[in-house]
């Protein structure tokens, strides 16, 4: 029987296309129905068109809908993946431009600090809206998140649906692993590793080549190659102080630490001038969204001129999709789960990104034990204030939310807490109606 796959938020065009792609690539996949909804209809329609093109372009037998009905698409899902976002620019663009008002400086503003956990409280109820029509109409679904705040999100949709199949899911694990494997010259086949923490602020904790330490490479070829440190040179810092390389871009670690963006000197010299492709400019992906407001469309109706090219790519989720319900060869990725035994210097429950097997059994997370101090101070500091928040926003409480902030890093390190608190004020006030769980 064909299995049918649901993805809500389809009009995220980049990440459909792509994850349609590598799913049909799979023999078990092929004849599969594919169920996009979005609440845009001028991207839905986009993304209907692009996807029968894959369809057509590969010979597959799959069938394609479109629908702007969330429960018509969902009925009977073996699979869904979600890459929402709640709101046009005109709404998230204060996640950034408030802060920035009261010496909050932010580059994207999207998993953490007062710009991601305002993002968090928004997009929070269309979330769970979601989790609570896969438990009523697809119960037995793969659930696979690619929204941020990836971690908040995951926490609060588990520990409601605890036996829901559901992880989050972020490409900068195999990415990064990519690039350091580039840096050193090593062919990403002979590349392992294992990888822990929490979203965006997971670490290598073990870096192999061919079953051997690669780390002493990495340090040489950051030390000793100008054009390899200034392509990150965030993480690159970091990985200099703390041992251990860290996952995401250097412009969205500069975010998550008090060490890189409090002054304008140091912003300067450390976010300024990355060669890497965020390496930490004010507003980036804001600017960048401004810029795709008026030009999307034409510059998603190229890609039908240019030549499709059918090759499985990286994400994770056609791959674990294939393990489950597919082929069932089992798979090895990073996911965001709850932290029940698999990291034990991080707090009980919380949100963690951990090495998950994917198989005819499920999602099984493995336990990593512990992180080294100085990684698990950094990492559980922000999973403590993640904690902080999804219990406010369980509770409705305005007075948690604040609070969590005041010990955001780079919050701390800028303002005073009287400055803090007007800050949140005027956030809260900007998203009164988009936030029903405190009125």
């Amino acid at each position: 029987m064909a299995r049918k796959i649901a993805f809500i938020g389809a009009g995220s065009i980049g990440f459909t296309r792509k994850l349609v792609q590598d799913i049909l690539t799979f023999p078990a996949f092929e004849d599969a129905h594919i169920a996009l909804m979005d609440i845009n209809k001028d991207r839905l329609d986009f993304i209907k068109k692009a996807v029968d093109r894959i369809v057509a372009v590969g010979n597959y037998k799959a069938t394609v809908t479109a629908t702007m009905d969330r429960v018509e698409a969902l009925k009977g899902a073996d699979g869904v993946v979600t890459t929402i976002l709640a709101g046009e620019c005109d709404v998230w663009q204060h996640d950034i431009l408030i802060p920035k008002k009261y010496g909050v400086d932010t580059n994207v503003g999207d998993t953490r600090g007062p710009s991601g956990i305002f993002r968090y409280l928004r997009t929070i109820n269309p979330i769970m809206d979601i989790a609570a029509d896969i438990d009523r109409y697809c119960p037995n679904a793969v659930y696979l998140n690619y929204t941020n705040p990836m971690a908040m999100l995951c926490r609060t949709v588990q520990g409601k649906y605890p036996r829901m199949m559901a992880s989050g899911l972020c490409h900068s694990v195999q990415g990064t692993a990519s690039m350091l494997a580039r840096w050193i010259g090593a062919p990403e086949d002979e590349i392992s590793y294992t990888c822990a923490g929490i979203n965006h602020q997971a670490f290598y904790t073990e870096f192999l080549w061919n079953g051997k330490d690669a780390y002493p490479l990495i340090k040489k070829a950051i030390t000793e190659n100008p054009e390899i440190y200034n392509e990150e040179i965030v993480r690159n810092e970091m990985y200099l102080a703390l041992g251990y390389y860290v996952t995401e871009s250097s412009g969205h670690n500069s975010e998550y630490n008090a060490w890189f963006r409090k002054r304008p000197d140091l912003i300067e010299k450390y976010c300024t001038h990355g060669t890497g492709w965020n390496p930490g400019h004010y507003a980036y992906i804001l600017n960048e969204y401004r810029r795709r407001e008026t030009s999307w469309l034409d510059d998603a109706k190229k890609w039908f001129d240019e030549p499709l090219e059918l090759k499985r790519g990286h994400e994770y989720a056609a791959y674990i999709f294939n393990a489950i319900f597919g082929d069932g060869e089992m798979y090895k990725f990073n996911g965001n789960v709850r932290n029940f035994g698999l990291i034990d210097n991080l707090p009980e429950g919380c949100c963690v990104e951990v090495p998950v097997l994917a198989s005819k059994r499920g999602l099984e997370p493995i336990h990593v034990g512990k992180m080294p101090p100085q990684l698990a101070l950094l990492s559980g500091t922000s999973a403590q204030i993640e904690e902080m928040v999804v219990e406010g926003h369980l509770a409705g409480d305005r007075e948690m939310i604040y609070q969590a902030i005041c010990y955001d890093p780079l919050t701390a390190a800028v303002l005073s807490l009287k400055e803090i608190r007007a800050m949140v004020d005027e956030m809260f006030k900007q998203n009164e109606q988009w936030l029903p769980q405190f009125k």
